[in-house]
Parts: C-alpha cells; sequence; structure tokens
C-alpha cells in the first residue's frame, strides 16, 4: 500500500472525543500550549496520524492521513460546548484510511509498548507506525513511502488545479511522457510543462522540455534539487542556449513553500465560505 507520507503522529483523546471526531467530518483538535502549538505548526497536509483512544479503550484503533489545519474559535466537543467555550483551537481535519468498528474498540485496540500516550499528540517514527498498522490491518501490506520525485509531481498536480487548470502527470508527447502538464480548456494544448529531476538525467529532462517548447509553445519548468541547479544552468548556456531565456529552473523546496501556501489560502477561502 503506497501512502503519501512525510512523518507519523499520535493523537490521543477519550473515547468520547473520538466519536464526536468522526461524527463531524474527521476533525481533532489541540490545547493551546506552547508546546501543542508547536506540533500543531509542524503538521502538515499528508502526515500520516495514528487514532489513540484513552482508557477505557487505552489502544490505538486506526489510522488515518492529515488533510486541512484549521484555527477554530467554535465549540465541538461536548465539554467545549457544556462550558461555552474552545478548549482544543488548533485544529485539523484527516481522511480515515482504517478504523475498527466502534463495538471493537475495548477489545480490538492494538496496544503497543513504543507507544506512550502523552500531552494529547506526539510525534512518532514511521517504522513504529507501519508496525501498528500491520497489527490493525494485516491484509494492507507495508506503508511505502513515496519517492520526492512523485511527491513533487502531486503538489504540482494539486497546485495546477488549484490554479483552476486541467492539472496531470504523465502527459503523452511523441511516445514519451512529460511529468506534469497544465492546461486551460480540457482539449488544449500544454500551457505549463514541468519535469521533476531528483538527480539523475538533466539533459534528458531539458530535452523534453525543450521540444515541449517548440511543439506547442509552452511556458516550461525543470524542478530540482538545489545541488543540481547549477548543473541545469551550465547546460542551458551551452548545448540548451536557445531556451536558456525561456525555461525556469525552480528548487524543490520552493514548489513545497507554494503549494502550502496556495493550500492556505485556499483553505481560508473555504472558512470564510467564498471558495
Amino acid at each position: 500500500m503506497v501512502v503519501f507520507l512525510s512523518r507519523w503522529w499520535v493523537a490521543v483523546g477519550p473515547e468520547e472525543h473520538w466519536r464526536t471526531a468522526f461524527e463531524n467530518g474527521n476533525i481533532w483538535g489541540l490545547r493551546a500550549t506552547p508546546k501543542l502549538k508547536a506540533f500543531w505548526e509542524k503538521l502538515s497536509e499528508g502526515d500520516g496520524l495514528l487514532f489513540y483512544a484513552t482508557s477505557p479503550v487505552g489502544g490505538i484503533i486506526g489510522y488515518g492521513v492529515v488533510r486541512t489545519k484549521f484555527k477554530q474559535d467554535k465549540p465541538l466537543w461536548p465539554k467545549e460546548v457544556k462550558e461555552g467555550k474552545v478548549m482544543w483551537p488548533f485544529r485539523f481535519e484527516f481522511d480515515v484510511s482504517y478504523c475498527l468498528p466502534q463495538d471493537k474498540w475495548r477489545s480490538d485496540k492494538i496496544v503497543f509498548e513504543k507507544i506512550i500516550p502523552r500531552w494529547g499528540f506526539q510525534q512518532t517514527s514511521e517504522e513504529v507506525a507501519n508496525q501498528v498498522v500491520q497489527k490493525l490491518q494485516p491484509q494492507a501490506g507495508p506503508i511505502e513511502k513515496v519517492s520526492l520525485h512523485d511527491k513533487v509531481k502531486m503538489m504540482l498536480i494539486e497546485i495546477g488545479r488549484l490554479q483552476k487548470m486541467v492539472s496531470e502527470s504523465e502527459y503523452d508527447m511523441d511516445g514519451g511522457k512529460l511529468d506534469v502538464v497544465w492546461r486551460r480548456v480540457e482539449k488544449g494544448s500544454p500551457t505549463y510543462v514541468f519535469e521533476v529531476q531528483v538527480g539523475g538525467d538533466l539533459y534528458h529532462a531539458i530535452g523534453k522540455l525543450k521540444h515541449a517548447h517548440d511543439l506547442w509553445n509552452s511556458n516550461i519548468f525543470l524542478i530540482t534539487t538545489k545541488d543540481d541547479v547549477k548543473k541545469a544552468q551550465e547546460l542551458l548556456s551551452g548545448t540548451f542556449h536557445e531556451i536558456e531565456k525561456e525555461i525556469r529552473v525552480i528548487e524543490i523546496e520552493k514548489i513545497n513553500e507554494l503549494f502550502k501556501l496556495k493550500k492556505a489560502y485556499k483553505d481560508f477561502e473555504n472558512q470564510l465560505g467564498i471558495s
């Protein structure tokens, strides 16, 4: 099973909090302490999440993937509603990959000696998370981390969609494949073309971008590591000098930053109801 994950967390809370979370669109929240706020700020879309229900369950009942995070000033959990104030303001939505049926939480929960619940939220290793997932769902197979190359492609696809473009990967070009393209209309030619190069053959990647520019007059982008930017620029000042002024070479970290900003902006629009 392949899951788009960058790190794993353990969310800890009472049985009734998990029921409320699942009944309200899979939402979890953290208290406004300096430590938990720091964890929340570090939390990213695509992080893995283990669901830990405290006593009388006392174990892990499922797992999922973090999606949107946001601050909230409206009570959600019963204790918040009863007292009329928000106690867990640092919230996030998550997708449920697997969860035990509620009537099986106490009998089938997973107790793992390497996970000691504390603070209500904590980070754990991929190795530990993998072992827990295998115990919860033996038929799932091992979790494989998506490569950096594919992670960047996923981000580019999502950014394109947020830009209201027709965004897709592995686009055919003369029998070859382009990593990601954005088109303005379904049947139009690619307006933006991206090749993601993490090590390997920069020459071939730039060659494909040149061909796309010659074929469709596309805006062309090479996304690569900081270490390979200089190598790419050397090729563009020599062999590929014809497109030196047409191509943009962008470091992977900047795509990651753009993705987070785009998502944050879209999430804010959604909160205001103006998306």
